[in-house]
């Protein structure tokens, strides 16, 4: 029997018809009056960019203005908005993160996964990692090494911290981060629909 999930896109709904077999069959998108089919979550990650880009100037107006006068609710109104959201976002569904850019990896992070390995530290920096040009450890490419055909990660029990926190929704001082977040949209369906709908609550 398929079973029925709402999820939030601007002020339009998408309904996405899932089962145990495909997890998502066909979805459709009301904008104004018309109707946008998404046929499947990769036909909305495809268009998600130009969603991103329609709203990219407002959305980096409201920012500036959090940076200058944050509203005192903030942290707690993205926090109850991260989780609603991440209450119906089944990741597994997407993993566009995964697949289009990668973690920065702590020494803490880089230790714990080579541990879990059982290899040395350096080791695992050789096999997979490298320098970019902010002198961070990052993957040595894309997608990432660590994710499966169907998106579940082998090393999600001890995934780096960056992944962990990723989409960055429900950090505290949420304003200081506008920068990363509007790259994030443009890739992570639930970031997008969580800044749409902070723009409804927060006033400004």
């Amino acid at each position: 029997m398929i079973e029925l999930q709402f999820y939030r896109l601007l002020r339009h709904s998408y309904l996405i018809p899932r089962n145990d077999d495909e997890r998502l069959l066909q979805s459709f998108l009301f904008r104004n009056d018309e109707i946008h089919y998404f046929y499947t979550m990769q036909d909305f990650i495809n268009k998600l960019p130009k969603l991103a880009k329609d709203k990219h100037n407002e959305t980096k107006k409201i920012f500036a203005k959090l940076k200058k006068k944050p509203p005192k609710d903030l942290d707690y109104v993205m926090q109850e908005l991260h989780e609603a959201e991440f209450e119906k976002t089944d990741c597994l569904t997407c993993a566009n993160c995964c697949k289009t850019t990668g973690p920065l990896f702590t020494d803490k992070d880089i230790e714990r996964i080579s541990k879990h390995f059982r290899q040395k530290p350096q080791q695992f920096i050789d096999q997979y990692l490298r320098i970019d040009e902010d002198n961070d450890y990052v993957l040595q490419s894309v997608p990432c090494t660590f994710l499966g055909s169907d998106n579940y990660c082998s090393i999600y029990d001890v995934r780096p911290k960056a992944c962990r926190e990723f989409p960055h929704t429900d950090r505290k001082k949420f304003q200081q981060i506008s920068n990363l977040t509007l790259k994030n949209v443009a890739m992570c369906p639930a970031a997008f629909n969580i800044v749409e709908e902070m723009k409804k609550r927060i006033k400004i």
